[in-house]
């Protein structure tokens, strides 16, 4: 292009002959004639069209391309495994022919896509309150000194752009209840509606369009919030880009350098100080101010939450006879009076609740484990199991329940099961907790430990003074040294003749 340019400017500007410039240039006369006449201001090749060894497969293969576009990326057969089938085929070319002939079907691909409107967008505009959008995460972390998968939750008003992210082991019902809680109690309020992809937890069944079964638990959800749920085309995420981007964002400015916590509940403490920090440091874009600006504003146009949304998870489980429910792989005891009867296992985030009957019959902390590295755990509670022991005192010996007890129940085992009678009179020490309060109970056994003297009947007395509000320990007496009769005692026999006289004898 360069030497086009010099050639132009010797003959049009300078007047320099085509003689002057063959000689220069080393070009014969006629290419110098045939730039010159033609106007061109820089130069042209004409492709010339060779036939090619995958001519006689290029239908084929443009089938296959379109039939791998359709599959997802995980699935997709790369450029060699598509050479390699070629090959079979009866294809004696080259890799590269088959890599060139891909790059140009996808370039062609992209320009129809765009020139049918997939490729172009229109701008979104949201009034203040009009809608929020929602969408999950995966993100890494150090808890309690160990690198754990977690499941972070973004929502984002659409409007201000301010977002809140909360971090959890799973992407299950009861975690994206509590997600929605926790999100509208820190953006101040409800939007009018909320811009979910097609997630499980949400959707049971994609219909034609925009006609979507929703799943049952989240339309209570919905419901009960006063929000209309409204769900993005399959594999369009650019419907709800503001969240798309905020989860890109958060990854940079939250998660790069791998925040480290003792717990979860400290790490989403630490969450949501950072999202309203972040706040007051965001320019909004497309308003004058920070997203704290426009949030502000925002505010009164959102619908102040009620109380929470109940977001359980109900299973129904049957008891073993060993007084367990198993769940997540895992056993958590409930009371021996439900033992071999069907129970509800409400699932919370944090808790596991057993309903029967209507009634609260006990609760535990939920154990989540995704590593696998064992076959689960089992969570006693020693008090479900003292209906047991006391018709079968012996298994208060070994029983699996009992390791956990607190120490001063631990110590008054190991004392009493020495004894003849000991697990017997141990268990109707520990039944005291069914009666009375467990601390005072507690109370009463380091009393007595302390004494030493521990049996049933010293704790039984030193309980009772605890629940009558009598000091448990004897006060103690500052006797002297030696005791002084004031008054001393005169002998006189004849009293003990009057005594004789008055008693009257038996005949």
């Amino acid at each position: 292009m360069a030497l086009l340019s010099v050639i132009r400017r010797w003959a049009f500007r300078d007047g320099m002959s085509i003689r002057e410039i063959t000689r220069r240039t080393g070009l014969s006369r006629n290419t110098i004639r045939k730039y010159l006449r033609s106007d061109a201001v820089e130069p042209k090749f004409e492709m010339v069209d060779r036939p090619s060894k995958l001519d006689p497969f290029a239908d084929q293969l443009s089938g296959w391309l379109k039939t791998e576009a359709s599959r997802s990326r995980k699935q997709r057969r790369t450029g060699k495994q598509i050479h390699a089938d070629l090959v079979v085929l009866g294809y004696d070319g080259s890799y590269s022919r088959v890599a060139a002939f891909i790059r140009a079907w996808k370039a062609d691909r992209q320009v129809q896509e765009q020139t049918t409107g997939r490729g172009t967008f229109v701008p979104l505009v949201f009034m203040a309150g009009e809608a929020f959008q929602f969408d999950w995460s995966e993100d890494w972390a150090i808890l309690g000194g160990e690198r754990v998968k977690l499941q972070a939750a973004h929502t984002k008003l659409s409007h201000s752009r301010a977002f809140i992210v909360r971090a959890y082991p799973l992407q299950t019902h009861e975690m994206l209840f509590d997600a929605h809680q926790h999100a509208f109690r820190v953006l101040g309020g409800v939007p009018r509606r909320g811009i979910y992809d097609n997630m499980k937890t949400a959707v049971d069944r994609i219909g034609t369009g925009k006609a979507r079964q929703v799943n049952a638990r989240f339309a209570a959800m919905a419901s009960h919030y006063l929000f209309e749920p409204e769900f993005c085309n399959p594999a369009s995420g650019w419907e709800k880009g503001q969240v798309e981007k905020n989860v890109q964002d958060a990854r940079r400015r939250l998660w790069q350098r791998l925040p480290a916590f003792p717990h979860l509940d400290a790490l989403n403490a630490w969450l949501e100080e950072q999202c309203i920090a972040e706040w007051a440091q965001i320019p909004h874009g497309n308003l004058p101010g920070t997203v704290a600006d426009i949030w502000a504003q925002e505010v009164p146009d959102l619908m102040k939450p009620g109380r929470p949304f109940d977001g359980f998870v109900e299973h129904t489980k049957r008891v073993s006879p060993t007084c367990l429910v198993h769940f997540d792989r895992n056993r958590y005891s409930v009371p021996a009076s439900f033992a071999n009867r069907p129970v509800s296992l409400r699932i919370y985030p944090d808790r596991i609740v057993v309903v029967a009957e209507g009634q609260k019959v006990c609760e535990h902390t939920r154990v989540i484990d995704r590593t696998h590295r064992s076959p689960g755990r089992t969570i006693y509670d020693w008090r479900h199991y003292l209906a047991v022991v006391q018709r079968k005192p012996g298994a208060m010996r070994n029983g699996a329940p009992f390791i956990e007890l607190p120490d001063a129940f631990r110590q008054l085992r190991q004392q009493l099961l020495r004894r003849a009678g000991g697990d017997r009179e141990m268990v109707d020490i520990l039944a005291l907790v069914l009666q009375h309060d467990e601390q005072a109970v507690l109370c009463a056994v380091e009393l007595a430990l302390e004494a030493g003297v521990a049996t049933k009947t010293h704790i039984l007395n030193i309980l009772h003074r605890l629940v009558d509000g009598k000091t448990a320990s004897v006060m103690p007496i500052d006797a002297p040294q030696a005791l002084v009769l004031r008054r001393e005692p005169q002998a006189d026999v004849g009293r003990y003749d009057t005594l004789m006289k008055e008693v009257r004898h038996a005949s």
